[in-house]
């Protein structure tokens, strides 16, 4: 499997490989915030542990599949502003998604981080890349949409959204691009 660079920059985007150091940025920034956690499939973080036990496996990902998530920070001013990244499932196919600061939505910089993980992708021998959202989460949606995503779907009380009502499992809207 190809490897991934550890870096991309766009034109107002540093995208890295995230390491240990960055757990307090993480989980000030943007894991532990309510507004920005509402709609992702994994719990707010409630401590800086629990970015920490991210970053872990974080870790693990990127010596396994030599990719993984990425933090994204501002080019201008280097502040932490998100995340995004790749999961794979097998060699040809993985996941995305991302989440993004508060002071950050709005601008254009979630666009600008999925399309180098569009750009990025077959780079690193995928042929689908896939994303699941919640179905009212209309900026995300968007995104993907800009993004050339296409939507295959809704799937039925597919996925936990724990941030909205743990143990309940909700529909999820299935984008996908394929190479």
């Amino acid at each position: 499997m190809p490897l991934a660079p550890e870096r991309i920059e766009t034109e107002r985007l540093v995208i890295r490989r995230p390491v240990d150091g960055d757990a307090e940025a993480i989980f000030t920034r943007y894991a532990s915030d309510p507004a920005v956690t509402t709609y992702l499939a994994w719990p707010r973080h409630a401590s800086v542990d629990d970015t920490r036990a991210f970053l872990a496996v974080s870790a693990r990902e990127w010596c396994q599949w030599a990719v993984g998530p990425y933090l994204v920070e501002t080019r201008d001013e280097g502040m932490l502003i998100g995340s995004t990244g790749m999961a794979f499932e097998t060699p040809e196919r993985a996941a995305t998604g991302y989440v993004f600061a508060r002071d950050a939505w709005g601008r254009g910089y979630a666009t600008e981080a999925l399309r180098a993980m569009v750009v990025l992708a077959p780079s690193v021998g995928l042929r689908r890349l896939h994303a699941m959202c919640h179905p009212l989460h209309h900026a995300s949606i968007r995104v993907l949409e800009k993004c050339g995503f296409e939507r295959e779907g809704v799937l039925r009380r597919y996925a936990e959204f724990p941030n909205l009502a743990a143990g309940e499992p909700a529909d999820v809207v299935c984008f996908s691009y394929v190479f």
